[in-house]
């Protein structure tokens, strides 16, 4: 059983500022993706959603834990899968950049290796949908707060 990767990027018209006001306040989620609930049940050291904060999502009958190992705002936060799937190892990253003619570029990708043989291929397609699905609903919400109506 090897590493598996999941790669997709999405683009919003949006600045970087904007999206990672989205990404980095995971308890907006259930505002502009599919998760129907997300908690932060432990914060950072400094009481925020940083660097060794624990938050829960919930969708449908999936429930994850999740603790962020990286936040470098506005681009860049890593999270560690701590429970809810069948995977070991799981890191998920969004990095966002800059777009020179205005914009940002939305990278998500994760790596992780599946608890049971033989399914990472699967997890990598429904996963993988679901977080493309993630990425441009950050994108689109983002550039809603910021489009004029």
């Amino acid at each position: 059983m090897g590493t598996h990767r999941i790669d997709v990027q999405a683009t919003s018209t949006a600045s970087p500022e904007a999206v990672w006001a989205l990404l980095a306040d995971a308890t907006t989620w259930p505002s502009w993706s599919d998760f129907e609930e997300a908690l932060i049940v432990r914060p950072d050291p400094s009481g925020g959603q940083g660097v060794g904060a624990q938050r829960r999502f919930r969708f449908g009958r999936t429930r994850s834990l999740e603790e962020i190992v990286v936040f470098d705002p506005p681009r860049h936060v890593a999270y560690l899968l701590l429970s809810g799937m069948p995977l070991r190892d799981y890191r998920g990253d969004v990095e966002l950049t800059a777009i020179s003619d205005g914009g940002t570029t939305i990278h998500w990708h994760s790596e992780f290796v599946p608890r049971i043989p033989g399914t990472g291929r699967l997890v990598v397609r429904r996963l993988g949908a679901f977080i493309d699905d993630l990425a441009r609903a950050l994108a689109a919400a983002a550039a809603a707060t910021t489009d004029p109506a």
